[in-house]
């Protein structure tokens, strides 16, 4: 995983998740040619542990002005903050998220609006499924939303469907 933030700023650009395609540090290298790893910051480091320990099964809570979310266009910035609202070890649909923001026909661009979630883990975009529950996609690929859900307590069944007794929102 890679964080990435300005020198002159205590707060987040992007999160890269590792993927089944290609190391992160070959697709940082990439995607910003002329990254390089920064003096420490208090801030960004406490950001680290959290996300280190919300990997690790632990409950956390996630301090969203650590991002720069008015990178995002409004569209986006409204589904990210709807996302970040579902609580651990529950899930809701690209449509209900669609809903909720008051966009009901655009289960489609909600999808996509998560499919270029800037910050990963921190917004769980992990926790929007498809109508039939099934996974849908995942910037880090499919088994890693699943293990993310998994270790959420959120369990699949036979057909790799979410087995729920609630949806959120």
């Amino acid at each position: 995983m890679a964080l990435l933030w300005r020198r002159d700023r205590s707060v987040v650009d992007r999160i890269l998740l590792p993927s089944a395609n290609g190391w992160t540090e070959k697709r940082l290298r990439r995607l910003f040619p002329g990254s390089r790893a920064g003096a420490p910051c208090r801030k960004l480091d406490e950001l680290a542990e959290v996300i280190v320990s919300f990997l690790s099964g632990r409950p956390v809570s996630f301090d969203l002005d650590l991002l720069r979310l008015d990178l995002c266009p409004p569209f986006q910035r409204r589904v990210l903050l709807a996302e970040a609202g579902i609580p651990r070890g529950r899930v809701s649909t690209y449509g209900r998220m669609a809903r909720r923001i008051g966009s009901p026909c655009a289960a489609r661009a909600v999808g996509t609006a998560l499919a270029k979630n800037p910050f990963p883990v921190v917004i769980p975009c992990h926790r929007a499924l498809r109508s039939d529950l099934s996974l849908g996609g995942y910037q880090g690929g499919l088994a890693m939303k699943r293990r993310l859900l998994e270790m959420e307590g959120i369990r699949f069944d036979h057909s790799g469907r979410a087995v729920v007794d609630t949806i959120y929102y």
